[in-house]
């Protein structure tokens, strides 16, 4: 989350966030997340909100235009959370609510907020309310486990990283006999990007995150 708060997304090291989700020994499994219960639990924003802040409240309705900021946040938070779970490790967790981009954090009533019961909720409400985009997240997230499903990517080897390119903003590995392709560039598409795969042939698209889970 330090990277959230402190860098701008275009400035991010991907070499060093690569390396995060990586250094463990081989064949030692580890459980990974984009976000954890305790963020949640202690107030901090989730990680929907770091991306779009004060939008969410305002600008998460598919009746109305799609702004910069909520565009780029949903993309990023589809992006980190695959990346989180098909390249970092062997389980992946999640907090309730975070799955669709949960706006809050949660607070049990305690002094400290005159014994409030006001943050100590989930609003479930918001991914089942057919406008909001809160819906598209989730969609994003139920896709991607039932392909982990499918495919296995958390019961194989750890991932060979065959691409790392900081310029371009491309992450290329592959995992469980799949190609993951990243491009985390805040304006640049590639057509007839080059990367390295084991072996030569045609790859048909799997999830193509620009085309799936939209509102």
């Amino acid at each position: 989350m330090g990277v959230l708060k402190e860098v701008r997304d275009e400035d991010w090291d991907l070499v060093n966030i690569v390396h995060t989700l990586t250094n463990r020994r081989r064949g030692e499994a580890s459980i990974t997340y984009a976000e954890s219960h305790d963020q949640a639990l202690v107030g901090d924003k989730s990680l929907a909100f770091w991306l779009m802040d004060k939008e969410m409240y305002t600008n998460m309705s598919a009746l109305t235009a799609m702004t910069p900021v909520i565009d780029r946040g949903i993309q990023l938070h589809k992006l980190i959370r695959l990346l989180t779970q098909s390249l970092g490790g062997e389980g992946y967790l999640n907090f309730m609510g975070n799955e669709f981009g949960h706006p809050e954090w949660l607070d049990f009533p305690r002094k400290g907020n005159n014994e409030s019961y006001y943050y100590a909720r989930r609003q479930f409400n918001l991914v089942d309310t057919e406008h909001l985009r809160y819906r598209q997240l989730y969609a994003f997230d139920r896709d991607m486990n039932l392909t982990e499903d499918k495919y296995g990517w958390l019961a194989a080897g750890q991932a060979a990283v065959t691409t790392l390119n900081q310029t371009d903003k491309v992450i290329v590995f592959e995992r469980s006999n799949l190609l993951f392709i990243f491009n985390f560039h805040p304006c640049n598409s590639y057509i007839d990007y080059r990367v390295a795969v084991e072996h030569a042939g045609k790859y048909p698209f799997t999830r193509d995150l620009q085309k799936t889970s939209t509102l």
